[in-house]
């Protein structure tokens, strides 16, 4: 296997979600949200699985409608999860962050969006510098929707754009021209939307470095304040509808890296900050602050600024997270509605942190965010310096000459950090890289 082409995580939690087990179970749910403390802040994501189009190339569980009725079933669900979540969460909990993810939010009338923001919102009010994201499918909004999402407190909006190329919409299953893109882009602006994400894919088929340039130069033309360049993960034994993706027509594990480097040198020349491995930020935004600042923390999302300890997911197959460890709601629809109308929490499975897992999870999470870890923070943290030593000298023995293993702590040189994942995986004790991940770059 070469350099480029190893699977492995891309470490929005540790442990990664493959190894979370039926052990952890609603009663475990329950007793982790009454733990969190009186008046605390907390991260609340919430899952609309629901598509009317289902893009071959995406890996996320959604499933398709053309009608409202199952949506509508569904936001009823949704209202007693939320419900049965404010019977058990302590008083004066407020929301640092508010994020509907799916699937397409959007698809929601403007009678449901403001039906379901009323339900969130009786569960725990925003803060008043707390941010309301949503997912917004360029094909799936209109002037009203956004006026429904601007009236419940939208402040982000993130826009899926993964490329311009008409030829490489064909293969992905994704039809969606600039022109809707930038009239969306458009509308989202003159509702008065504070903040733009968009999502920009490289690693797809029929991808070249013109189209790749191609593609990014459109999308800089729309001035979104983030941008998320993702490498597609290419797993159809897990994503069964990426099977109508011609595999013969992906790049090879070195024309990805070319890819996304030629993205990244586009975004750098237009004055974004790097963050991460993977996102970038115009000067002063949020996350360009929290990297400048050491505040930059990762989660299920990606990179983030909240710096709330606690996520809760509502919905179908998402997962919450707690100091005390990690739980997944039933993946699939019928499942957890089936849960939720019996009274109960439809956790299916989840992880207890151990202290190991806690000291991995923070050295993981500083490689991932800053390329290196401080020994002090991490001897803050309970670990001991003589393991620390050890486990910096190990990882630093597999990547030599783009890793340096000091007294101080352990860093990853500029050169390296393409690689970033994979030194990443050098710190997971659970031994995750093999075919079910995807490509490391």
């Amino acid at each position: 296997m070469g350099l480029f082409d190893a699977k492995v995580p891309r470490y929005t939690s540790y442990p990664t979600a493959p190894q979370f087990t039926g052990n952890v179970n609603g009663g475990t749910h329950c007793d982790w949200i009454k733990a969190i403390p009186e008046g605390a802040e907390i991260s609340l994501y919430v899952h609309i699985p629901f598509c009317r189009r289902l893009c071959w190339f995406c890996a996320c569980r959604t499933q398709g409608t053309q009608t409202d009725a199952p949506v509508i079933a569904y936001l009823e669900v949704l209202k007693a999860e939320l419900a049965h979540l404010a019977e058990i969460l302590p008083a004066g909990v407020r929301l640092s962050r508010l994020h509907w993810g799916g699937g397409t939010p959007t698809l929601l009338s403007p009678v449901m969006i403001r039906d379901l923001a009323r339900s969130i919102f009786a569960v725990a009010p925003l803060a008043g510098y707390g941010e309301f994201s949503v997912e917004i499918d360029p094909n799936e909004i209109d002037g009203f929707r956004i006026a429904a999402l601007m009236a419940a407190g939208m402040t982000r909006a993130s826009v899926g754009v993964q490329d311009f190329d008409p030829t490489i919409q064909a293969a992905i299953g994704r039809s969606q021209s600039y022109e809707v893109t930038r009239d969306a882009i458009t509308l989202l602006r003159t509702a008065g939307v504070a903040s733009l994400n968009a999502d920009i894919l490289y690693g797809l088929p029929h991808q070249t470095r013109a189209r790749m340039t191609e593609s990014v130069q459109r999308l800089l033309s729309l001035g979104p304040d983030r941008v998320a360049l993702y490498g597609y993960a290419h797993v159809p034994w897990m994503a069964k509808r990426q099977q109508l993706i011609p595999t013969s027509a992906l790049p090879t594990p070195e024309e990805r890296l070319n890819l996304f480097e030629t993205a990244r040198r586009l975004f750098l020349w237009d004055g974004y900050a790097e963050i991460g491995i993977d996102h970038f930020a115009m000067k002063g935004d949020g996350l360009e602050i929290a990297q400048r600042t050491g505040r930059l923390r990762r989660n299920f999302q990606g990179y983030t600024d909240d710096a709330a300890e606690h996520l809760i997911g509502v919905g179908a197959s998402a997962i919450s997270r707690f100091p005390q460890g990690y739980t997944q709601n039933a993946a699939a629809t019928a499942a957890h509605m089936a849960a939720i109308r019996e009274g109960r929490f439809s956790t299916s499975r989840g992880h207890a942190l151990s202290r190991e897992d806690r000291l991995r999870a923070a050295m993981i999470e500083a490689v991932m965010c800053d390329f290196r870890i401080d020994m002090e923070k991490m001897k803050a943290l309970g670990a001991d310096p003589a393991w620390l030593r050890a486990e910096f000298k190990s990882v630093a023995s597999r990547f030599p000459g783009v890793t340096l293993a000091r007294d101080e702590g352990f860093e990853i040189l500029p050169e390296g950090r393409p690689l970033t994942r994979m030194i990443a995986h050098g710190f997971d004790a659970y031994e995750l890289a093999r075919a079910g991940h995807s490509s490391a770059v």
